[in-house]
């Protein structure tokens, strides 16, 4: 299965960080303008709406509809595994994962890692995935990543400016 990484170095305690990513709110903040982002809805997994924490068992369903272009693409993503920040000690990480459970991709597994190192966090994005369309989407899916790029480029862009002294 094809992967995708991409390690940016935040001048920001993981703490903090951590709890940056871990919010709808931080989801919007990070996803780039140009992917046209709406969340149709956030539930928890005791079906409270729009909890505070994305935890582990939460959905989040959403659209995209990139550069504006074609019909609005629908996705159902769930926290499925969720290590927080204050769990870990000094040096240590944080870690949650995503997936997708319904949408464009036939596989997507989203892992967002956390790693102290001093008063800065490495922030790893992590995603394995399998195109659509059977075999031909396996051979173009090395290919996918010229797309992911661009957005977790951004993505690691606003993440580091929101912390920037």
């Amino acid at each position: 299965m094809p992967t995708y990484r991409r390690t940016t170095r935040v001048p920001a305690p993981i703490d903090e960080v951590w709890a940056f990513h871990s919010t709808t709110d931080g989801l919007r903040e990070l996803t780039p303008r140009w992917m046209h982002l709406r969340i149709g809805g956030v539930e928890g997994p005791n079906g409270k709406p729009d909890p505070d924490v994305l935890v582990e068992g939460s959905e989040i369903r959403m659209s995209i509809r990139p550069f504006g272009v074609g019909p609005r693409q629908r996705w159902t993503s769930r926290i499925t595994h969720r290590e927080p920040a204050a769990e870990a000690a000094p040096g240590d990480h944080a870690r949650f994962v995503d997936e997708m459970v319904g949408g464009p991709f036939r596989t997507w597994e989203h892992t967002h890692a956390f790693y102290a190192d001093g008063e800065e966090t490495l922030l790893v994005d992590t995603v394995a995935y399998r195109l659509p369309f059977g075999p031909l989407g396996d051979a173009a899916g090395p290919f996918a990543k010229v797309g992911f790029e661009g957005m977790f480029r951004d993505r690691h862009r606003r993440t580091v400016t929101r912390f920037d002294p």
